[in-house]
């Protein structure tokens, strides 16, 4: 690849080394180290409460620097996962190095590596998250010959001390730029730091949500990824949110991607968008139409959605922000722009005209597609996700729905046009719910394990571990339980504001 290809790239080890990401080798990694002062590296790695671990250690030699990173590490894994007991936890972390990137916030230079578990065998920990996610992935590329291709958005809330300037009108913040919003500075350097580490960031935005409680200013946020391969796809998600919140605590203020943050203001989610690929091109539409593929695939999705949700929506107050009439989705349904359905499929560049040259008439007319860019969207989940479980469990779901053989039925009766929320909406009797709790949630995990556990994808131990810790919120009827209880449900808050 042509060298001027990576000039523009924010990333200083693809613009020192002059490749992407998926050709570092051990050997990049060295001679990045050797040439450019680095006197550390972290290994990092995701526990099973989601949040980035950290494994520091001082460079002492070349041959040190080199037996790190050719051996990997011991921990305990019984520490950082409890489906493992204590008697046989030690696990292997091994680094991947495509994943290695210059941490933007140590004062003297450092490299951190995101690793994989390995156990005594030498073999992948067959329970790991991210090992899954990367079972997943291969079965349904080994079964359909589709590729999954998913981004993400990320929406989190910026808690800080009262402001009386420039206030934004309560739950009118969506697209706000400053002064009327205060943290875009925040939003901004959190993005460079995304894309150095080698985040592909889409673009940035205030969000709906803004209001104050009298002592606290909340203004919600959103940052949004390119569409790209499962695995870089997390973990560019994992690292983002690590990102956020070492910002927003050196600002002084708190990040928060908790699903509810109080009653009756806009909730947080984590969409996920996807696009089934065939041999690197996107075939989402056909003839600028939603193709079969796409609409089996959503299908497949659909069938396990309340499934999906123990992967999705894993602590109590998630089900606070799945209800009706806050653009959170509570049926098992599909529909074009409609953000009352669970997966949407958004405005498209189908038009075949050229808007620019339109907008600027000194531009040359254009014939170029940009199909490419079509994606659909999955609603449900919020920033509680076990990440790498949910995308595998996305997998799943593409797999499932291109081998159905009603795959289009499923597709043509779950659509719905227009808002399912509007009185009388004819689909709102006949669609299936989603869960309200954490324990519906991990019914209906339990009551579709086997669809999750072909090509020993999941395994049975991870998911009846994921259906119990579920369980042990004891949350069925919570959400009628304490509904208009002010108090209680800010407990709630409180105890899961930092979720994820």
């Amino acid at each position: 690849m042509n060298d001027t290809n990576f000039v523009l790239s924010p990333d200083p080890l693809v613009k020192y080394l002059k490749k992407t990401r998926d050709r570092f080798t051990k050997a990049d990694i060295i001679d990045y180290i050797e040439n450019n002062g680095i006197e550390r590296i972290n290994f990092r790695y995701v526990g099973g409460d989601g949040r980035l671990k950290v494994l520091n250690f001082i460079i002492q030699s070349y041959e040190h620097l080199d037996l790190v990173l050719s051996a990997g590490e011991r921990v305990d894994g019984s520490s950082l996962f409890n489906f493992l007991e204590a008697g046989s936890s030690d696990l292997y972390v091994i680094p991947r190095f495509k994943t290695a990137f210059l941490n933007p916030f140590s004062e003297t230079p450092v490299i951190d590596i995101l690793c994989s578990f390995y156990h005594r065998s030498g073999d992948p920990l067959e329970s790991a998250p991210e090992y899954v996610m990367r079972k997943a992935h291969e079965a349904l590329v080994t079964a359909t010959g589709y590729e999954l291709e998913v981004m993400a958005e990320i929406e989190y809330y910026v808690i800080s001390d009262k402001d009386n300037e420039y206030r934004t009108a309560d739950q009118r913040g969506y697209h706000e730029s400053a002064p009327f919003v205060k943290w875009e500075q925040l939003r901004l350097d959190a993005m460079q730091m995304i894309a150095q580490t080698g985040g592909k960031v889409k673009y940035a935005h205030s969000e709906v949500g803004n209001f104050s409680d009298g002592h606290h200013d909340y203004e919600q946020n959103e940052i949004e990824f390119l569409p790209t391969n499962v695995e870089s796809a997390t973990d560019q998600i994992i690292i983002a949110k690590w990102i956020l919140r070492e910002v927003g605590y050196r600002y002084g203020v708190t990040i928060s991607f908790a699903p509810k943050i109080t009653i009756g203001k806009a909730g947080s989610g984590m969409h996920i968008h996807m696009r089934p690929m065939k041999n690197g091109e996107n075939v989402t539409l056909k003839n600028g139409e939603l193709s079969d593929t796409a609409k089996k695939v959503i299908a497949g999705i659909l069938d396990i959605a309340p499934a999906l949700c123990a992967f999705g929506n894993t602590i109590p107050t998630s089900y606070f922000r799945l209800v009706p009439h806050q653009e959170a989705p509570t049926n098992v349904c599909w529909g074009d722009r409609n953000r009352s359905a669970l997966i949407r499929v958004p405005l498209g560049w189908a038009t075949g005209k050229d808007m620019v040259a339109d907008a600027n008439p000194l531009e040359t007319v254009s014939t170029r597609s940009f199909s490419n860019k079509q994606t659909f969207e999955f609603r449900s989940p919020d920033g509680s996700a076990d990440i790498y479980l949910l995308i595998a469990g996305l997998c799943v779901g593409a797999r499932h729905g291109l081998e159905m053989k009603n795959g289009l039925e499923i597709a043509d009766r779950t659509y719905v046009n227009g808002n399912i929320f509007e009185k009388d909406h004819e689909a709102q009797h006949e669609l299936a719910q989603l869960p309200d709790s954490c324990k519906k949630a991990a019914d209906a995990l339990l009551e579709k394990a086997s669809v999750f556990q072909e090509n020993e994808v999941f395994t049975e131990r991870l998911i009846k571990g994921v259906a119990k810790k579920l369980k042990a919120y004891h949350d069925k009827d919570l959400r009628k339980k304490i509904s208009g209880n002010h108090d209680e449900t800010m407990k709630l808050v409180d105890q899961f504001l930092h979720c994820g």
